[in-house]
């Protein structure tokens, strides 16, 4: 299927916490055939890149490689940004920096900040509502114990096996185990940022999927998030977990697509 200029839907694909542009191996070849293009790529110190987490101490560090590309986005172009989980985080900055260069921002059972309070409110309201043993063996470490730094986090086998990938085949499993990274949720850098905008941010398109058996970002507070900061559109994917990219990438596919068909 070839699909025109004006058809071509360019959807930029941006991963969660301790994955990278690997967790979108099932979905990029499903919306390519569909006639669309996929960018899909490496945070900072993820997947691929060369730098370790404790080399990067803020949320803009981070999300540089999202915000190089946007940079490259030519004008009168818009992308649709996926964010999963934590990228919801990268997507609102990259919305709130270039507004006009985003058709719509699809939260994927993601973090989802407001325009009202500082970038880390949705995350310390889902850490207040998580009980610590919910974490299973997740670790934990500062970057520095001589200051107050960012703290890395590490998904282990029980918490990636129970919490993440509970409903994917166990091929999937082990592959997440073997290429996940120590992350972070940037809390320190997130509490200090301004909140964003509502000039920018708060006026491009957004959709929220929820994911329904998510384990780790549970449906109760994905539905809080859309509560907190009502968006345009919700959808919903039955039967996945939180990876639903490789749970379940044909229902996401058809989703993704009935989202950017809505899209002026």
């Amino acid at each position: 299927m070839t699909l025109t200029g004006d058809e071509q839907t360019h959807f930029v694909l941006v991963h969660g916490a301790c994955h990278g542009a690997w967790s979108w191996f099932k979905l990029k070849p499903l919306l390519e055939a569909a006639g669309h293009r996929v960018t899909a790529f490496d945070l900072a110190a993820s997947g691929t890149d060369t730098k370790v987490i404790q080399q990067v101490t803020t949320i803009s560090e981070y999300t540089k490689p999202l915000l190089d590309l946007m940079a490259t986005i030519s004008p009168g172009e818009k992308v649709v940004l996926v964010g999963h989980s934590l990228g919801g985080i990268n997507i609102a900055l990259a919305m709130d920096m270039f507004p006009e260069k985003v058709s719509v921002g699809v939260f994927l059972s993601a973090f989802m900040p407001d325009s009202v309070n500082r970038p880390s409110y949705v995350l310390n309201q889902y850490n207040e509502r998580t009980p610590a043993e919910a974490w299973l063996d997740t670790q934990f470490l500062p970057y520095n114990t001589q200051n107050e730094s960012e703290v890395s986090m590490f998904f282990r086998p029980k918490f990636i096996s129970s919490k993440l990938y509970q409903l994917c085949t166990d091929e999937d499993r082990e592959l997440g185990k073997i290429l996940i990274r120590p992350g972070s949720l940037f809390l320190k850098s997130l509490s200090e940022a301004r909140p964003f905008t509502k000039e920018g941010y708060g006026s491009v398109k957004r959709v929220f999927v929820v994911c329904n058996e998510d384990a780790a970002i549970k449906k109760e507070f994905q539905e809080w998030m859309i509560n907190n900061n009502p968006v345009d559109e919700v959808k919903h994917l039955k039967g996945v977990d939180h990876m639903s990219m490789i749970c379940d990438p044909n229902q996401l596919s058809v989703c993704l697509l009935d989202i950017a068909l809505s899209c002026p």
